[in-house]
């Protein structure tokens, strides 16, 4: 049964994606096999989502799962497996090593060169990352400052299926279901042609967000706050003010976070532990109803 990995990288963008042979697949799925449990912190570490370098996802397509002893869709991070109910070591704790190697099956990819020098920089910072975060669960205060803002739901959104998958920070912060990985200025015919803070604000105000470069994090009269970093030439990203004053973002496709990668409540997205996304660019005001992206 084939196999498609998907590198778990992006935020905003389309994440890269490898499709296998069935001889590769197989390769893959060996290499894969569980091995000892993960204890509770390591597995949820794992599934943490953080900006940055998440991880490679593992789906066997088709009808049926090749791998009986494998979820038909699974995350493999520093030699961890999770996902479908599993959380194990995989048996070859050395695969991401060696599918980014040039011997690996990154080199699929048109752009192989470019994703390696990218995840040349992520792969230490993403370990760096989970190893200092700790899990726990912190109070998210309950009153109200921005009365127009969204609801804080992550639930709504982090269904693990259609909502989750196929819906990305732009989407989340314009509270805007539209499930194609929304892009700023698509909409519009007006998408940006680079990822710098100079191409994807412009786009965005295409699409009818309101620049507002001096907001300074304070709550608008109408509408809700959101904010646009930018990992340089790389990727962008996006964080929402909620009611309560604290602001939640949707790494890519994984599930909805009130924390930055340093497991803090975000007071600010400009002091935030964004990782890669070290540009901020810009406020900018959601006023609802008057968007529309795709």
């Amino acid at each position: 049964m084939p196999v498609r990995i998907t590198i778990d990288i992006f935020s905003g963008r389309e994440n890269p994606v490898v499709e296998l042979s069935a001889k590769e697949s197989q390769d893959v799925l060996e290499r894969l096999k569980p091995a000892e449990p993960l204890v509770q912190d390591e597995a949820e570490k794992t599934a943490t989502p953080i900006l940055g370098y998440r991880g490679l996802i593992v789906e066997q397509t088709g009808p049926q799962a090749a791998a009986k002893d494998l979820p038909a869709r699974f995350r493999v991070a520093s030699g961890n497996l999770v996902g479908g109910g599993m959380a194990h070591r995989a048996s070859d704790s050395g695969f991401e090593d060696f599918f980014f190697s040039n011997k690996g099956y990154i080199k699929k990819l048109k752009d192989a060169t470019a994703i390696r020098k990218i995840l040349n920089q992520e792969l230490p910072r993403a370990k760096d990352v989970r190893d200092a975060f700790t899990i726990q669960p912190l109070p998210f205060p309950i009153f109200i400052i921005c009365s127009c803002a969204p609801l804080y739901e992550p639930a709504w959104w982090n269904d693990g299926g259609q909502k989750q998958l196929h819906n990305n920070c732009y989407n989340y912060a314009c509270n805007y279901r539209s499930d194609t990985f929304a892009q700023p200025g698509r909409a519009a015919g007006a998408m940006y042609t680079a990822l710098t803070c100079a191409s994807v604000k412009p786009a965005a105000v295409k699409d009818a967000l309101e620049d507002q470069p001096g907001a300074n994090n304070k709550c608008p009269e109408e509408g809700h706050l959101v904010a646009l970093v930018i990992a340089p030439n790389v990727d962008f990203h996006w964080y929402r003010k909620g009611r309560n004053g604290y602001w939640s973002h949707k790494p890519g496709s994984t599930q909805v976070t009130n924390v930055d990668n340093s497991g803090h409540l975000i007071s600010d997205p400009r002091t935030a532990n964004r990782g890669m996304y070290t540009d901020f660019c810009t406020f900018m005001v959601v006023k609802h109803g008057h968007i529309k992206i795709n």
